[in-house]
Order: C-alpha cells, then structure tokens, then sequence
C-alpha cells in the first residue's frame, strides 16, 4: 500500500509523501480572459514547470487541464516509486490511469510490476492502466537517468510497451529557408504504439533551425505539453502561447516544460540548438488534427 500524502504547509497546493521523495504540486485551469492581464511571474506561476529532475526523487504536477500529470524520475543509488498522492484519488498511480515516459539522461530501467524494461537515451515506455508496482532506476547512480513522464486518465487496458528511439516513427518537416528543419519521432501514436488518450513523441531541430512549429496552430480538442531538453544550459527558448490576438511568451531554459490548454498556440524559438519531447491527451489521437494559424491571424 502506497504511504498516504500530506500537505506541506508552505503551500496548500503541494502534496509530499511520507518518505518525501515525491512531491506534486497542482495547476488549476485558466480562462483566456484571465490570462490576458497575467504578469511573467503570473504566467510562469500558472503554464511553466521549472524543475522536473531532481536527484533522488520523482517530481510531478497535476494539472486540472484534461487531468494530466507531467513530472520526472531522477533515480540515483536506489530505485523510486511512483506513488499515488492524494490527487491521484486511488490507491495506485495506474488505477485508473495510462503513462507514457522517455529517458532524457543516463541508461536506466523501469521495472512495471515485477517486468523489467531497459531504456536508453531517447528510449521511451508506455505503461497501461492497471500495473499495480512502477519503479524506476538509474544503471549508474553517477549518470542517472531521466524518466520525463507524462500521465492520462485511461477508460481501457492496453498493452506496455518498451519503444526504442530507432523504432519510432519518423517525419521530416520545414525548411531550411524559414529556420524550422526538423525531425518528429513518434512513439506513443496509433501507428506504434495503442493508448487510450496518450499521443508522445519528440522533436530534434536540424543545425542552423531555430523554429519549432511555425506557422502555429492550436488543439481545440486536446491540450498539448513540450518539454525542452538537450540545451547548453545558457540557451533560452522563447515559447509562444496565449490566444492568437492575445500572444504571450514564456522565456524557458534547459529540461523545463509548459501547460498548453486547448485555446493557446504553442510555438517557440530558440538562441540554439534544442529539442523537445511534445505530449498530447484529449478527444482524439489524429496527430493532424491542428487548427492551423496564418501568421496575419497573430497579434
């Protein structure tokens, strides 16, 4: 049985488990209109999440936009759990959940229910709804891996899955002219991989390109999260957001993520050389499905 949670009293919103190496802090959702008089501070508050790996512990938000939980696992000499904390509202993470994960950092395993599964950078796992034990470990406490996860609520069981980075499936977009040469590498889509809501993969810009989907579109019917990863650590990426007529910014560094509801354009540019892992849940799982954006709809 998982250790029950408990509310830090620093803030009301944060829950941490008993042995405290796990911690969730909860985002509420945000109306469009409210957004438009957020300070930086406010939007970062509300659509940034700064730190995802920290040694020794598994770090997660819930978000009450389409009940996602966006975290990361760092484990070091000893493996880490994945609790349920009480926003979870079961007695196990998977109850009534699915959960996709791709290693950012060193070799690693993730062990689902006495199964092991061996990652290796950019080797991604999908874990269905039911496994009642998910641990994770590093294969060297001294280049620990980087389990970046990302969790739906899940009506059925699937199938777990262990997708290596030369098995996803591979589109290559943009031009070099317009500075948004890139390579999308799915691997929990329908063509790879089966999930209830879950649609995860990553992107991998070409030297020289700095855009990433520009021109911009939203997901009326599903939101989406990026998460930023293999950045020299002076590198920004400026992430776009907001309403098309109503456009705000998020200046995000190295192994950070960003909350992208359904009415935001998602859409960033970076000093470097970057890459993101981008996660999807929502009403279907047709990666085309995009409300498109002319560049003259934007303010």
């Amino acid at each position: 049985m998982n250790a029950p949670a408990t509310v830090t009293p620093a803030a009301k919103d944060t829950f941490l488990s008993l042995d405290g190496h796990t911690t969730m802090d909860v985002r509420h959702a945000s109306h469009p209109d409210a957004v438009k008089s957020f300070t930086t501070d406010q939007l970062r508050r509300h659509f940034l999440i700064e730190s995802l790996f920290r040694p020794g512990q598994v770090t997660l938000t819930y978000s009450h936009v389409d009940r996602l939980v966006v975290g990361g696992a760092m484990p070091g000499a000893t493996s880490l759990p994945l609790e349920a904390l009480k926003p979870i509202g079961a007695d196990r993470f998977l109850r009534r959940r699915e959960l996709g994960l791709i290693n950012l950092g060193g070799a690693g395993c993730v062990i689902v229910d006495d199964k092991t599964f061996e990652l290796g950078a950019r080797d991604s796992l999908y874990v269905a709804r039911g496994a009642e034990d998910v641990r994770f470990e590093s294969a060297r406490a001294s280049d620990a891996a980087k389990f970046y996860l990302l969790s739906a609520s899940a009506h059925a069981t699937y199938q777990t899955q262990r997708i290596a980075v030369g098995d996803a499936k591979r589109m290559s977009l943009g031009a070099r002219d317009t500075a948004n040469r890139r390579t999308i590498h799915q691997v929990i889509h329908p063509d790879i991989c089966k999930s209830c809501q879950l649609v995860m993969g990553f992107t991998v810009l070409e030297p020289g390109s700095v855009w990433n989907t520009m021109p911009t579109h939203r997901h009326d019917r599903r939101c989406e999260v990026y998460c930023y990863f293999d950045m020299a650590p002076e590198l920004r990426v400026f992430h776009f957001m907001g309403e098309p007529s109503e456009t705000r910014h998020l200046i995000v560094a190295n192994e950070q993520a960003v909350l992208s509801p359904t009415w935001s354009i998602h859409s960033g540019a970076g000093t470097g050389s970057y890459a993101f892992v981008w996660a999807m849940a929502g009403d279907n799982q047709d990666f085309d499905d995009m409300d498109m954006l002319a560049m003259s709809d934007l303010r």
